[in-house]
């Protein structure tokens, strides 16, 4: 096989086990990130009183499913499901991207790592904001599953009213690559630099474990440096205070206006159930990657 044959059928291998891992984690994982945006589209200048405010991550599910129903849950999860495998090319343009930030080192360092993940952040943002558009629209509905529309209604209704610009199906674009470009930077940089310096375990188990520490490390690093343009994504992408007016238009402004109005906290939200998720979701997306990968590798020898 040549050169170029292998390397195109180990970066569809990748892509493959990658997209099939991230298919099982959004599947059980997509609550808590249900949860974190409920969180960060709801304003604390929303009286108290609201029964649709939520005051922690536990009376946030309560009221779910009271008023919303068991699978409410799973409110949005075609969205990433659907780009969940592209989206696993990602790990394949990074290896890509660190070809050219080796700056003449003869081994990749922790600069190199992170502007990779810089890069591999941004092509991924471009690619999944129209999902993203359309997973938070479905989220922020709090009629019961029953009552609300289907992806495909929402994705036709965005396009429809507000076309597919920067007001619609690509709205919050630049708070997209920003929070995915920060966060593959910082996860990327810290999680390589920091795997290459504590040494690999023979046993499996304590080698897995191992993996899972450093992942959810990097994984919590790079959350806290990205929440806040998370919380500005949220706020552009879902439903505005007033009908008919956008308060929320520009990464930095939202952020500014959630500060000035919120405090500095209010820039965190959903920071809780988004760690949540890293641990748990790491795990089954190692061992789910691995599993499938090996059998691939069997499938389809050399």
């Amino acid at each position: 096989m040549s050169d170029g044959r292998k390397l195109l059928k180990q970066a569809a291998m990748q892509i493959g086990a990658g997209g099939s891992a991230g298919f099982v984690e959004v599947c059980i994982m997509h609550p808590l990130d249900l949860v974190k945006t409920r969180f960060q589209i709801q304003s604390s200048k929303v009286n108290p009183g609201d029964p649709h405010y939520y005051n922690g991550i536990i009376d946030c599910m309560k009221k779910m499913y009271r008023n919303e129903g068991f699978l409410a849950f799973w409110k949005g999860v075609l969205p990433p499901i659907l780009v969940e495998t592209p989206k696993r090319a990602v790990k394949y343009i990074w290896d890509q991207y660190k070809k050219f930030f080796l700056f003449g080192a003869p081994a990749p360092t922790p600069l190199t790592f992170s502007l990779a993940g810089l890069g591999a952040g941004v092509t991924e943002a471009i690619l999944v904001n129209p999902f993203e558009v359309v997973k938070v629209s479905l989220q922020a509905n709090r009629a019961h599953l029953k009552e609300i529309p289907s992806t495909w209604s929402v994705t036709k209704q965005i396009v429809a009213t507000q076309g597919l610009g920067f007001r619609g199906l690509n709205k919050g674009v630049t708070a997209t690559i920003a929070r995915n470009g920060v966060f593959n930077m910082v996860y990327f940089g810290f999680y390589h630099s920091v795997k290459g310096l504590l040494p690999e375990y023979e046993d499996h188990m304590k080698e897995f474990f191992r993996k899972v520490g450093i992942g959810f490390v990097s994984g919590t690093l790079a959350s806290c440096c990205n929440i806040p343009f998370d919380v500005a994504k949220s706020r552009i992408q879902g439903p505005q205070p007033i009908a008919g007016e956008i308060k929320y238009r520009t990464t930095l402004g939202s952020m500014a206006i959630v500060y000035r109005e919120e405090g500095w906290r209010a820039l965190y939200k959903g920071l809780v159930p988004k760690v949540l998720r890293l641990g748990p979701g790491g795990a089954i997306m190692l061992v789910v990657y691995d599993y499938v990968y090996q059998y691939l590798t069997l499938k389809f020898p050399d």
